[in-house]
């Protein structure tokens, strides 16, 4: 209750040594969902900061990822320093902390801005869910496991070393210990030499570079030695461990820790979602009969009802041309110079028969009753009957 709330653009200029707090916000922005607060201390002097409310948590931590924490607090102490950035989610817990000058009384200064979006939250989400779709590419990449391998004896030496001299211990219980203990151990130097990174990237460079050169050259000799992951064992454990360590990348990616774990549960049982696509897609072609109309029915013409529909189609036709010859626009002289008869033309559009008298007796002659071409059809027809000889 004596701690003074601290709000967003706040611009604070006091030389007491007092506790801040900063509370959760309520109403859950969707579009806050890699939004970061950022509080700034600065002063001409050195401050300590004192987190209370992980003080306060430690005392009875309630969760493994509490207990984590505190360990952290534990022996991860803030270093003093007369420029202090803390970063605060605005969605977790209130989150409380002190101030307090080392040696004399000054004036510091507390500024608090919010980002909408903190892109480093968006590329940490981002490269999460890229780890996790493509784990098991990565796995079986030659080129991923030696750089991977090289990268991790730079980092984390203990953790590699650990790695290499696995065989050479008896149980799984011992080598779990002493896995958790190197992991945690190395986590701790990593946070420690990131503090002091500009002191050391200034100051001590030329060692920088030999301790890089030196035990990144080991870390790669020792994986050429042992050669990229051939067994299907080894590539799925790594396989595993690249997706459990997305996850881990999703969670602190993300502002908002429900849309985390929706996303992190997605992701989980994408693996067993084809089983339901293929069931929907199996009903969705059983009832798809059901909602589409049926395919026409073709139905074969007899020469009698070919004959009528022929004849009738004809007569539409030449009655929609005459039609189109008695329009207005119609170029008449035009098409008169072209025709071999025009008089007969003429006849036509005004009413009379396409064909002449004469044309209409010879096709008689050759397709009607007793023409020539019936016949030698019939004709055809009894030839193809007759038996070999």
């Amino acid at each position: 209750p004596r701690c003074k709330a601290l709000k967003e653009m706040d611009f604070i200029q006091t030389s007491e040594s007092k506790c801040y707090c900063y509370n959760q916000n309520s109403q859950m922005e969707w579009i806050s969902l890699w939004s970061s607060v950022q509080v700034k201390i600065t002063s001409p002097g050195l401050l300590s900061i004192v987190y209370i409310t992980e003080m306060r948590n430690c005392q009875y931590p309630e969760t493994i990822l509490t207990f984590i924490k505190c360990v952290i607090h534990k022996f991860w102490a803030p270093k003093e320093s007369n420029e202090i950035t803390i970063i605060i989610s605005p969605y977790e817990e209130t989150k409380c902390f002190s101030v307090n000058p080392v040696r004399e009384i000054f004036i510091y200064t507390i500024r608090v801005n919010r980002k909408i979006v903190d892109f480093k939250l968006f590329l940490v989400f981002v490269a999460g869910i890229f780890l996790f779709f493509y784990a098991k590419t990565l796995s079986q990449n030659p080129v991923f496991y030696y750089s991977s391998g090289t990268m991790l004896g730079v980092v984390m030496t203990l953790v590699f070393i650990l790695l290499l001299v696995k065989r050479y211990i008896p149980k799984y219980s011992t080598f779990g210990a002493l896995m958790v203990g190197c992991w945690f151990a190395s986590v701790y130097v990593v946070c420690q030499l990131m503090e002091d990174f500009k002191w050391l990237w200034y100051e001590n460079r030329t060692y920088m570079f030999g301790y890089v050169l030196v035990v990144g050259f080991f870390s790669f000799a020792a994986c050429y030695k042992h050669g990229p992951l051939v067994d299907d064992k080894s590539r799925s454990l790594l396989m595993w461990t690249l997706r459990l360590l997305s996850l881990v990348l999703i969670y602190a990616g993300v502002a908002v820790p429900q849309f985390a774990y929706v996303v992190m549960i997605l992701l989980m049982s994408s693996g067993s979602l084809h089983y339901p696509m293929k069931v929907f897609s199996y009903v969705k072609w059983k009832m798809k009969p059901w909602f589409t109309p049926g395919q026409p029915v073709v139905k074969c013409l007899t020469e009698e009802e070919y004959r009528e529909q022929a004849d009738a189609e004809t007569t539409s036709a030449l009655e929609e041309l005459r039609r189109a010859c008695r329009q207005p626009d119609f170029p008449s002289w035009i098409a008169i110079s072209r025709l071999q008869a025009p008089k007969k033309f003429a006849e036509f559009v005004l009413g009379a028969s396409h064909l002449s008298p004469e044309e209409i007796r010879l096709h008689e002659e050759e397709y009607g009753l007793g023409g020539a071409f019936l016949e030698e059809q019939l004709f055809n027809l009894q030839t193809d009957s007759l038996p070999a000889s």
